[in-house]
């Protein structure tokens, strides 16, 4: 269902930076650790939405193209919606709030769901391989001719 998600700017690299900082906190020393290291504020809780949308949707969503649909394929596809929605109900109606929620839930997803690039179960190595990720398209995209910065 890509209505859903609707067409939007992408991070900046700051954004993205900063989302990943609280995730890798929050993975390596816990709730205590994250806090204390980064404020939960609406701005934080804008940026870990759209990190969860950009790594949850490609996961979870129906590929069109793909010749082996099934009715499980479009189970996870709404799964994945109501998940996207759930977050995003909770980061507009509380965004403070729902900081450690969302990132919580972005780091389970991640540790349960994308496989790990090197194999030895590192959660930490996975979400510094998917920032990396996010930081190419994020300076790509606001360094291009044109761009707004």
């Amino acid at each position: 269902m890509p209505y859903l998600i609707p067409t939007r700017t992408p991070l900046t690299p700051q954004q993205v930076e900063q989302g990943f900082d609280y995730l890798l906190a929050l993975q390596t020393g816990g709730g205590t650790y994250a806090a204390g290291r980064v404020k939960a504020t609406p701005e934080l809780a804008f940026a870990l939405l759209r990190l969860a949308e950009d790594i949850i949707w490609p996961v979870t969503a129906v590929d069109g193209e793909a010749a082996d649909l099934c009715a499980d394929s479009f189970v996870l596809d709404e799964v994945g919606c109501v998940l996207l929605s759930a977050l995003r109900d909770w980061a507009r109606d509380s965004p403070t709030t729902a900081v450690l929620g969302i990132a919580r839930t972005i780091i389970r997803f991640v540790e349960n769901v994308i496989p790990d690039p090197d194999d030895h179960g590192d959660t930490c190595a996975t979400l510094e391989a998917i920032r990396d990720e996010h930081l190419a398209l994020a300076h790509a995209v606001h360094s291009a001719p044109g761009a707004h910065r």
